[in-house]
């Protein structure tokens, strides 16, 4: 990887939350504007390659090859529908990973050394991961520099964030010290719904500046995207759903590519 490049893990323990659909549909928005992008899909159930159009039977080598068969980026990422995005493949061999791993030499640095393998040169990679705090996760938090939780404005939204919380908090003082968390993505809010409100101040009032000013509407046309193997940028752009999420990418760029052009001077700066 180069030394630009930023690693994102999106994780949220607790399932339908949109996570998958946030990275499909970030990852294609941020390829859209120019950015060099990788998508991981990490998931067994292989989601984020569904979403991108890659049924099950065309999938070859894929995360699992990555991480145990000394396989490079190069050996097993793909081209996508989209310029620009490139996809790492989630395969049934994944869901076995987790039992492997216990017993695995650097069990914990999978996923980073693989990484970090790669000569390929990409801005940004986005992990989608498990939905749950497993050791593939665990495994992707180490290989990132930050992460990013998509959070449904629902009554039980913060209580189970708390387990992440302490997962991360753990990875920093163990394993990466330089892990941040990147934002907190509202997903799937209903305007129409006074509980999405509320939720969504008590999510700002918790998380701070952390939580993104763009909320991903519910939205069908989201939903329907996946069943015909397209992010929504491409199967409706007009849709409030798309706007969003080129609204979101604009977010993270800022955040992202500011922080690395600050460093960036910040190195000018003391001569390095």
């Amino acid at each position: 990887m180069s030394s630009t490049c930023r690693i994102i893990s999106v994780v949220n323990q607790k399932g339908g939350v949109g996570k998958t659909t946030t990275t499909v549909n970030l990852a294609t928005a941020m390829a859209a504007v120019g950015k060099r992008v990788l998508v991981v899909d990490a998931d067994p159930q292989g989601n984020a390659s569904t979403g991108f159009g890659v049924v099950r039977a065309d999938r070859g080598a894929g995360c699992y090859e990555l991480m145990f068969d000394g396989m490079s980026v190069e050996d097993v990422a793909g081209p996508t529908a989209i310029p620009n995005l490139s996809l790492i493949t989630s395969s049934a061999d994944l869901a076995g990973a987790e039992i492997q791993l216990v017993t695995a030499p650097q069990r914990e640095y999978r996923m980073k050394d693989a990484l970090d393998r790669s000569a390929k040169d990409y801005d940004i990679v986005f992990i989608d991961c498990p939905p749950s705090l497993n050791l593939i996760t665990l495994n992707a938090l180490i290989a990132s520099h930050a992460l990013m939780i998509p959070l449904q404005p629902e009554f039980y939204a913060l209580e189970g964030v708390s387990s992440l919380l302490q997962t991360v908090e753990a990875v920093r003082a163990r394993f990466n010290p330089e892990l941040e968390i990147q934002g907190v993505i509202l997903t799937m809010y209903d305007k129409r719904n006074s509980l999405s409100d509320a939720v969504a101040s008590d999510v700002r009032a918790y998380f701070g500046d952390k939580v993104y000013e763009t909320v991903i509407p519910r939205n069908v046309r989201v939903s329907e995207a996946p069943s015909h193997g397209k992010p929504v940028l491409l199967y409706d752009l007009k849709c409030s759903g798309s706007r969003a999420y080129m609204q979101l990418a604009s977010e993270v760029l800022k955040r992202e590519f500011g922080y690395l052009e600050k460093t960036e001077a910040a190195r000018k700066a003391v001569g390095e």
